[in-house]
């Protein structure tokens, strides 16, 4: 892959991270940019070290959990990543620990949810994090006929779509990180990049604050770098990620924001049936949230 700085500073790269992203060059282009900047109120802020650009053209695949081939992180660097939102309460508390350490995101918001809360889904947008899909409504595409599975995806891309009033970037989560081959294809078609995990925080299934801060710290512990999994939608988690971000700057780690080249390209015939959907009789759905929030069956 070709790997070029676009900032003045110059950016070194061991010979190891330098051989790996050179077997990738079908690929694009991941460009790096150095940040520096004043943070108000937070002198000494978690920040953003690094920015990466990438190409996402093929449906290339991040997150050691389940893709091997790419690796654009150095040791100590966190992508902090977030699924399942936009949910009241959660996702706003989640933007403001963000805010106050001047640091960014990339969220993997559900479609329903982004019909739900526009509102919400276009504070995350304000904030400059980066938004991603993760489908129409956390279905296990894995067991899902193709064409259904695919009925998901697109839904949901044009979701979030409808719900900013601009397309997302081209990425994409699959719900329980459960995909089939097909599906990895599809995406590559639509040059939308998939984004696994390095670091799963399992905070669905602890529940506690303090749990939370203590699994991502211990895996990354021992990982040394990654992409951390988290979810808005959790209100463990957003309770917990003051603290976390506070003790990952102490312990010496370094954000990496994530972009991509383009936006996504969207679906005209999912945008126009979820465009009647936001302005029309199915909004309604909006007054059985609170019902439907009670069903924890699912992983959100």
């Amino acid at each position: 892959m070709r790997v070029a700085a676009v900032c003045a500073m110059a950016i070194s790269m061991s010979t190891a991270i330098g051989a790996a992203w050179a077997q990738n060059a079908a690929v694009g282009t991941i460009n790096l940019t150095a940040n520096s900047a004043a943070c108000p109120d937070n002198p000494t802020p978690l920040g953003v070290a690094r920015t990466v650009e990438i190409d996402t053209a093929g449906g290339p695949g991040f997150g050691f959990a389940q893709f091997k081939a790419y690796d654009f992180l150095r040791d100590g660097e966190v992508v902090l990543t977030f699924d399942d939102g936009p949910w009241p309460g959660n996702t706003p508390a989640v933007l403001k620990a963000l805010a106050a350490q001047c640091t960014k995101a990339v969220f993997f918001p559900i479609g329903k949810h982004a019909m739900w809360h526009p509102e919400i889904l276009k504070q995350v947008a304000a904030a400059g994090h980066t938004i991603g899909s993760h489908t129409w409504s956390h279905l296990d595409l894995s067991k899902l006929p193709a064409d259904q599975a695919k009925d998901e995806i697109e839904k949901g891309i044009s979701a979030i779509r409808v719900a900013l009033g601009q397309p997302e970037a081209p990425l994409f989560r699959f719900p329980e990180l459960r995909h089939a081959p097909e599906l990895i294809s599809y995406l590559g078609t639509r040059n939308v990049g998939i984004f696994s995990t390095d670091v799963d925080s399992f905070d669905f299934k602890i529940h506690k604050p303090e749990g939370v801060i203590a699994s991502v710290l211990t895996k990354l512990k021992k990982n040394g770098k990654g992409i951390v999994l988290m979810h808005d939608f959790q209100h463990a988690t957003s309770i917990a990620l003051p603290e976390l971000l506070v003790q990952l700057r102490a312990g010496g780690y370094k954000i990496v924001q994530v972009k991509t080249k383009e936006p996504v390209t969207t679906i005209t015939a999912y945008d126009q049936q979820l465009e009647k959907e936001l302005g029309g009789g199915d909004r309604q759905c909006a007054g059985n949230i609170q019902r439907r929030s009670n069903d924890r069956s699912a992983r959100f």
